[in-house]
Order: C-alpha cells, then structure tokens, then sequence
C-alpha cells in the first residue's frame, strides 16, 4: 500500500490535465504516424532493430551482423524510436494523475479497479480489432498489447508505495538482459508465456512483438512520476523542481546509455555494434527494449518534458485549444486506431499493396493523415467532452 505520506501529498495536489504531458504525447504521436507510414507505404523500411525478430521470409535472423543500413531509412526509423517508451511512460503518468482524480471525487478502490480493468480491455479490445482488419491469419501483438496488460497488472501494482514501483521498474530495465540470457537467449522456438511476457516471436495464434515485462517496467516509472507531479506539481516552485529533476534524470540517462554503448556488451540485448560509426552506434534492439534502448529514448522524453513543462509555465495563459499537438495528445488512444486504418486503407487503395513505394510516399501519407484526422480528433474530444461518464471515457 503507499504510505500516509504519499496518499495525503497526493490527495491534495490538483489533478487537471497537464498540457506539457499532453503536448508530449502529441509530439510522438506524429512520430507514429511516420512510423506507421514507413511500414505501410515504404518498400525499403528498415526494421531491424531485434536481435530476437526471426525474417519472416528467410526464418532466419531479422538482423543479421554487417547488414548495411541506408541512413536516410535508418534515421527515418530511429526518430519514432521515441514513441514507444514514451506511450508507456505517460499511459502510467496519466492514469495515476486520472485515479487520483477519481478518488477525490468519492470513487472507492474497487471503483478505481473496475475502471482500470474495463479500461484495459477496450484497449486489447482495439488491439484485437486491428489484428482482424489487418487479415493476416494470426494475432499480432504490439503496443496496444503491453499497454493493455500492463493496466491489468497496475490493478494490484498500483497499490505499492512509490519507491517500490520505482524499484521494480528501474530493477527489470537494468537486470532484464541477465534473466533473457539466461532462460531465453536468441534463437529456438518459443512458447506462449515466453512471447507473452519476455521475448518477442511467434507460438500460435499469436506473433508478440511487445512482450509485456519490459513495456510494464517503463509504466511503473511513468506511474511514480505521476504520482510525483501530483506531490510536487501545483506550484510554480514545484514545477520547477521537477523541470530540474527531469533534465538531471535524462541527461544521466543518456549519458549511461552513451558508456554502455561504447563498452558494447551489457545493455544492448545482444545485438552490438559492427563498427564505430554514427548508425551502428544508433542501431540499438527495441524488440525487447534493451537497457540502452530505455535510457535512451526515456532520455530524449524527459529532455522533452523539460521543454513542454517551460513553455507551459512560461506562457502566462491557457494553452491553445487548437494545438494540433494538445489535441493529439487529449485523443491519443482514437488517433491510434484510426491512423491505423487510414494509412493500411489509402495504401491498399492508392498503390494496391502495401510497402510498394518509396520513402517520400510514406512521409506524405504520414502528412496527409495527420491533416485528415486532426479535424476528426477535435470533435471526439468535444463529443467524449460533452458526455464524459459515457462509453467514451474508456477511449
């Protein structure tokens, strides 16, 4: 359970939404639109960002060492690296500020559960659905997944006081790479509970390219820190606290991964670098997240927040409404399935497959998505505005 201490900090904190986080959010939303994008569109994305991922093709290694990689698709990939670990990260964040929220208007502990749960299905709910639209005769698993069952973990987790999710966060992150070693290595086949939890890889029906341990690491950290804002957060002097909380936390974190990468042994989930220049240096394993890969893009993320929390701060007034980013940001979840289905839909019809151009086409049909659906974003957010104890509250 938490302490006396932090259940009372918290509780009285306020609990509005937070236009930094949200801007935050927004911002990596368009980097996964690009993403996405590349995948549907482009006929030369690199993705080879696993030492675990087997070529569906081949059967062998999706990576295999002294591949060349272009820069301009290599840099193209590395830029939405951002994306996951951010989602996660700011999903914990928002859903504890969210829960306390709740709590201060009189909902029990097993109202909060309830809501974490039905939450947690509609999103492996969306995940389902994008699986069946995708038609590939299997079930594939990704972000929305270790989203979805790290909210069903965080039902009892949650309960823990904030050093203890620090812990468990921050403990997996650094020590996942010896459990991997040691029971699940590259290479073999893979059982359910291993693709489901630990490894990415195939056990049908299922193909799990986000197994949940790690993602839920990066979701208890974004819990404490939201628990943290809630404490800190309601003045200008704690604002400012946590903006030199959060640059001295991501400059370390970069820093660390700077070292582990150089060393090029521990923290990189086997896959090492070939050489010493920049994208063997950039090329890092997301498929499980490696060590580097976290205190990387956790890095860039706080370095981001640092950003947004100023300009909020400095503003002097309420942010803009209509910030394409903010709104984005308040619609994360809508945005995310349907610029699923934009993007698969326009390829299929546009070029009769999917990956069958090149590059700049992906990035346009990136841009036209993100113009086509902001106007779309707007009104849902009126709509689940307008009728805020709807069905709409869990999207």
């Amino acid at each position: 359970m938490q302490t006396k201490e932090e259940t009372l900090a918290i509780g009285t904190a306020g609990t509005g939404r937070i236009a930094a986080i949200d801007w935050m959010r927004g911002f990596v939303m368009v980097l996964m639109a690009v993403d996405h994008a590349s995948q549907m569109w482009n006929a030369g994305r690199v993705a080879a960002d696993s030492a675990y991922l087997l070529d569906p093709v081949t059967g062998g290694p999706l990576w295999v060492p002294g591949t060349a990689l272009d820069p301009a698709q290599f840099a193209t990939r590395w830029i939405t690296h951002l994306c996951a670990p951010t989602f996660l990260f700011l999903s914990g964040t928002s859903l504890a500020m969210s829960l306390e929220k709740r709590r201060g208007l009189g909902a029990r502990e097993r109202d909060l559960d309830r809501h974490l749960f039905v939450r947690a299905l509609v999103i492996l709910g969306f995940e389902g659905l994008l699986s069946v639209l995708a038609d590939q005769g299997i079930v594939i698993l990704q972000v929305l997944f270790a989203i979805g069952t790290s909210m069903l973990a965080m039902i009892g987790l949650r309960r823990l006081p904030t050093g203890a999710l620090v812990a468990l966060g921050a403990g997996w992150l650094v020590a996942g790479e010896l459990v991997l070693g040691a029971i699940a290595p590259p290479g073999g086949v893979r059982s359910l509970p291993e693709i489901l939890f630990l490894v990415p890889g195939y056990a049908a029906p299922f193909y799990s390219i986000y197994p949940m341990t790690h993602w839920l690491a990066m979701m208890l950290l974004g819990w404490a820190f939201g628990r943290a804002f809630l404490r800190r957060g309601g003045s200008r002097e704690g604002r400012l606290e946590i903006e030199k909380g959060l640059l001295f936390g991501g400059t370390s974190a970069l820093f660390v991964a700077f070292v582990l990468r150089g060393a090029n042994g521990y923290g990189n989930l086997f896959l090492l670098r070939d050489d010493r220049s920049i994208v063997q240096w950039l090329h890092m394993s997301k498929y499980p997240p490696a060590l580097v890969y976290t205190l990387t893009e956790l890095g860039l993320m706080a370095l981001g927040l640092v950003v947004c929390l100023a300009i909020e701060r400095r503003l002097g007034r309420a942010p803009s409404e209509w910030n394409p980013l903010l709104v984005l940001g308040q619609t994360a979840l809508f945005f995310y399935v349907l610029h699923f289905i934009v993007l698969g839909g326009s390829a299929l019809a546009i070029t009769g497959g999917m990956m069958q151009r090149g590059l700049p086409e992906a990035w346009l049909a990136a841009a036209a998505t993100l113009v086509v659906l902001y106007p779309v974003c707007l009104g849902f957010r009126a709509l689940k505005r307008r009728y805020p104890r709807s069905v709409l509250q869990y999207v």
